[in-house]
């Protein structure tokens, strides 16, 4: 494995950036390449060249070994790289050792996220969160020289807090993070107070979950009929928006839509985004939205549910969305059906929140779920382990429409 440059068409606005990636023996290696490009792309720079190699560990100096070090030195030269952006969480060291050795600025995974977060947070929730959780990852490397880069505020990797400023004051630095916790502290107990009075007036409530961009905010849209900002994009939404559905018999819902997960989604964010992720956390029952046509769905699903573990939401009932079927000939000509389990329990409905294709069928589903209470429905412990599930009609039981 080496470099191989990128076929993005060159952008005279755009930070041209080289993608490092290394090769620990995880199965979903290429899968994760290709979503560091599409992150790249999401935090404005264009990727030119990608480098790839196998280790079995990290360097714990430079974290490719100065082999790799020196190739991606000479492909810095070659496709004029300004950024190197590495598919890894780099340690404060590692970092500062490959930006004094390619005299260039060295972003890792983490920052890379936090970045994108930072450009398209729009509350004033989402950016005290973003910030917070900006401002936590900086303080680990306050230490670092910046004599050999030239200095600048923000920028991709940094974007938000100036990095000068918390360098020379740690004192600063903290006194913000505190500030920025009791804040969201405040806001949180006031979700508190609001979920409390939804549960008074015995409203379920109802989250969206899933991977980023599996299509969350238009299946939201397309329930409620609101405009939830919604694109073909990773992390199109970061704040939470709620709205009442009337589902006939069962009467209102209170259907949220909120964050998209990742593969490695940084602590800090997890953490950050506390008073966000609890509309999930207390949830009455999940939506887990699946893009059908990811070719690695199942790497998505398993990584969803270990954030709700990770949050504490495992233990919540949820149905598989199984979207933009439109998009997979097989599907797209079975159409939308909801599948159960041996216990006549809902496991799956399969449809398209772009062409409303099967949305009556969730919404069935949902009543039906809602009257029977967490009977009529599997929490992702009691579910099938979804990475062993990899074939459209497995379960035994459909209803099709």
């Amino acid at each position: 494995m080496s470099n191989s440059p990128n076929t993005h068409p060159q952008r005279s606005l755009t930070i041209n950036a080289a993608l490092v990636g290394i090769d620990f023996g995880k199965l979903d290696f290429e899968a994760s390449l290709q979503e560091l490009d599409l992150l790249t792309q999401s935090a404005g720079a264009t990727p030119v060249v990608t480098i790839t190699g196998r280790r079995h560990s990290p360097d714990a100096k430079l974290f490719i070994g100065s082999g790799k070090a020196e190739e991606l030195r000479a492909a810095i030269e070659e496709y004029d790289v300004e950024l190197v952006i590495f598919n890894h969480a780099l340690t404060p060291g590692q970092q500062r050792n490959l930006e004094h050795l390619l005299q260039r600025r060295v972003v890792d995974r983490t920052s890379l996220i936090l970045d994108i977060f930072a450009q398209r947070a729009k509350s004033h929730e989402g950016k005290l969160q973003v910030e917070l959780a900006q401002l936590r990852y900086l303080s680990t490397r306050l230490v670092r020289a910046w004599t050999h880069l030239e200095r600048q505020k923000g920028g991709i990797g940094l974007r938000g807090p100036g990095e000068t400023q918390l360098e020379t004051d740690r004192r600063l630095l903290g006194d913000r993070v505190k500030s920025l916790e009791v804040r969201l502290e405040k806001l949180r107990r006031q979700h508190d107070t609001q979920r409390r009075a939804r549960q008074r007036s015995g409203t379920v409530s109802i989250s969206l979950v899933g991977y980023t961009n599996a299509g969350k905010s238009t299946l939201f849209n397309a329930m409620t009929k609101a405009n939830a900002y919604a694109a073909d994009q990773l992390f199109a939404t970061l704040d939470t928006t709620s709205r009442r559905v009337y589902l006939g018999d069962v009467g209102n819902i209170v259907l949220s839509d909120t964050v998209g997960f990742i593969r490695e989604l940084p602590h800090q964010l997890v953490a950050a985004f506390r008073a966000t992720l609890e509309e999930t956390v207390h949830a009455d029952m999940l939506l887990h939205v699946v893009d059908a046509s990811s070719q690695v769905r199942q790497e998505q699903m398993a990584e969803v549910n270990a954030v709700l573990a990770e949050i504490d939401a495992a233990d919540i009932p949820q149905i598989l969305v199984w979207n933009k079927i439109d998009a997979v000939p097989e599907l797209a000509a079975q159409g939308p059906r909801i599948e159960r389990d041996e216990a006549g329990r809902i496991t799956r409905v399969f449809l398209s929140a772009r062409t409303g294709q099967g949305l009556d069928l969730l919404r069935e589903a949902i009543s039906e779920a809602v009257v029977a209470g967490t009977a009529g429905l599997q929490s992702q412990i009691e579910a099938p382990d979804v990475r062993l599930i990899d074939r459209w009609g497995d379960v035994p039981r459909a209803e099709d429409r």
